[in-house]
């Protein structure tokens, strides 16, 4: 997904809200100005990242909060599993609430907050806008045989496992893996993040290897490029995954909150509206 002048100018004024250093802020505008053509939002950030450490060091540490976020979505587990099962449709339900899960987004929100996050979990059905991408995404794991699941944020992860678990349940025969960042990036999840969830119980661990808030790749191992590249079905959660690896030729199924003006304008919804899409 290709960076537009609006979502530059929001990735600028990012930076500037965090320092008035000129160095720095005249670095970051070069790189914008020069940016490729297919650079993304995630790229960018990796690159300001490494301006940012060389000169004020490395950013601010998330470990506390994704504890808190992680501990907080594990201890509402097994309601939610309860749940899920007593549901009409229980992998359709795992779905929607592992997608309420993306709002735990300390990049793309200005704010996370803990009343607003545990709110959402009063609608968990699915939108009728999500019923013909559900009917498909359905027969894809019906047909196909390897599931890749490409991870966003902490937290989340746990409702990642609770779909899995109803996933697995439903199509026994898939064999289920599970992307994560390779390195700290914000609050998204690192394999260590992942076994502290126990998410290796529903799926394998591998990691994109690299400290990005998407998935890009060129920039992956050899069994990240492996896992993609023989995955019958993708399921890739989080706007930072979408704009990193939509318009790449790959038939990718996409689950996110809508949480910045440009996702709100290009899908025409409210903010903080669930989408789920396929390409």
């Amino acid at each position: 997904m290709r960076i537009s002048e609006s979502c530059a100018k929001c990735l600028y004024d990012r930076q500037r809200e965090k320092t008035d250093n000129a160095e720095y802020l005249s670095e970051i505008k070069n790189l914008l100005d020069h940016r490729g053509e297919d650079d993304t939002s995630p790229y960018m950030v990796y690159q300001f990242n490494r301006v940012h450490e060389k000169y004020f060091g490395k950013s601010a540490e998330y470990k506390d909060v994704k504890k808190q976020y992680n501990d907080l979505v594990l201890e509402m587990e097994e309601d939610l599993r309860q749940e899920i099962e007593r549901a009409a449709d229980p992998l359709a339900k795992a779905l929607v609430m592992a997608r309420i899960g993306n709002y735990i987004d300390f990049g793309a929100m200005n704010h996370v907050d803990q009343k607003e996050f545990l709110g959402l979990f009063t609608d968990t059905a699915m939108r009728k806008d999500d019923l013909l991408t559900y009917a498909s995404f359905k027969k894809a794991c019906a047909q196909g045989k390897n599931f890749l699941l490409i991870c966003d944020n902490c937290g989340e992860i746990v409702l990642d496992k609770l779909f899995l678990e109803r996933l697995k349940k439903e199509y026994p025969h898939l064999l289920i893996k599970a992307m994560v960042r390779g390195k700290e990036v914000l609050n998204d999840a690192t394999p260590e993040d992942a076994f502290y969830v126990e998410l290796e119980k529903v799926a394998k661990i591998i990691s994109n290897g690299n400290a990005i808030a998407g998935t890009i790749y060129e920039m992956l191992p050899e069994e990240a490029k492996e896992a993609l590249d023989e995955a019958d079905v993708i399921l890739a959660k989080g706007q930072g995954n979408y704009e990193s690896m939509s318009r790449r030729g790959r038939h990718i199924f996409y689950a996110f909150l809508c949480k910045c003006d440009l996702f709100i304008e290009r899908f025409k919804v409210p903010r903080l509206t669930g989408v789920f899409v396929e390409e």
